[in-house]
């Protein structure tokens, strides 16, 4: 018997493996990439189901801005995400590219205002405290025009935008310390706010534009007259002594206006854009008028709010990204 003979010997007595075919069997290996897959399928199809319309908000100084992390908030409540941040292609301006909830949509049309809400120390008020820890986020008031997809941002908060009133104007040769939040007073009461300051057209003037809420709007009359109650007046007499007079601890840091309205039956109420001179004090006669014009209750005045639309967009609101687009093609 040879060699080979004998090995084939040995090779025949071993004992030999069953090997069974797997057939089409799935690994467990592959279980955990399936379900890791159809939850991510699932996730996203989730957040295209919420995804709204994408919108461009063009500010001049995005600082703050987040991709991913900072919100847009209407009444406090997150409706979308700012999702890129990016230079104009002139470098004049800041591009903020969100996307809104769906249930959001109707928000993004003609006259929407957004708005950077950053932390602000300011003599009289503090605002967005808030954003210290969580940092910026971006403030809307919905438009009600048609839809839009291009805004143009304002650079400070409105002050009293979504707020119905009657706007007027007060004229002044020196705009001391009245700064837009300054508050308007009737009788100690505040009843309005100055919503902004500016150079009249021919810059002999200061512009002062007011707003008096609406439940108190009927007090301000054609022959009405407004007075500058920033600071306090000192005076000094012989049989008086000191005597100290201010409108409010808040008129003394932050400035404020007061008005006096005469018991004129004749006297017609004020109208939108009324101009009115605002003297530095105010004359011995108007402090002692008492007219009787009760002011609309809260709950009417909240009802008449309710039925009107929402303030146009501001004047200073334009084309500007639409015309940068045009030049840019």
């Amino acid at each position: 018997m040879n060699e080979s003979q004998s090995n084939s010997e040995v090779a025949a007595d071993l004992p030999k493996a069953n090997v069974k075919k797997s057939g089409r069997y799935f690994s467990i290996v592959w279980t955990v990439p399936v379900i890791a897959a159809i939850l991510a399928a699932y996730l996203v199809y989730g957040h295209l189901q919420q995804s709204g319309p994408k919108i461009t908000i063009s500010f001049k100084d995005g600082s703050g801005l987040r991709t991913g992390q900072t919100p847009i908030k209407y009444r406090g409540v997150q409706i979308g995400e700012v999702i890129a941040v990016e230079l104009s292609q002139d470098h004049q301006a800041v591009l903020v590219k969100a996307r809104l909830q769906r249930s959001a949509a109707s928000i993004a049309r003609e006259g929407a205002v957004f708005w950077i809400v950053r932390p602000e120390v300011g003599i009289g008020n503090i605002t967005g405290l808030g954003t210290v820890i969580t940092g910026p986020e971006v403030d809307v008031l919905p438009g009600t025009g048609k839809a839009q997809s291009e805004f143009v941002g304002l650079e400070n908060a409105p002050v009293a935008l979504e707020e119905k009133g009657l706007k007027i104007v007060l004229i002044t040769g020196r705009l001391g310390s009245l700064r837009p939040g300054s508050p308007v007073y009737y009788r100690g009461v505040e009843v309005g706010t100055i919503q902004q300051c500016d150079l009249s057209p021919n810059a002999a003037t200061v512009a002062v534009q007011a707003l008096i809420k609406q439940r108190y709007a009927k007090l301000v009359r054609q022959g009405s007259k407004f007075w500058n109650v920033s600071g306090a007046d000192v005076s000094l007499s012989l049989f008086r002594g000191l005597e100290v007079n201010m409108e409010s601890l808040r008129s003394l840091a932050a400035g404020g206006v007061a008005f006096a309205t005469p018991d004129d039956p004749k006297d017609q109420p004020a109208k939108d854009g009324l101009t009115f001179p605002l003297y530095d004090k105010p004359a011995k006669e108007w402090l002692e008028w008492a007219p009787n014009i009760p002011p609309v209750p809260v709950k009417q005045a909240h009802e008449k709010d309710l039925k009107q639309n929402l303030v146009k967009p501001p004047a200073r609101q334009t084309n500007n990204m639409q015309e940068r687009r045009r030049s840019e093609d």
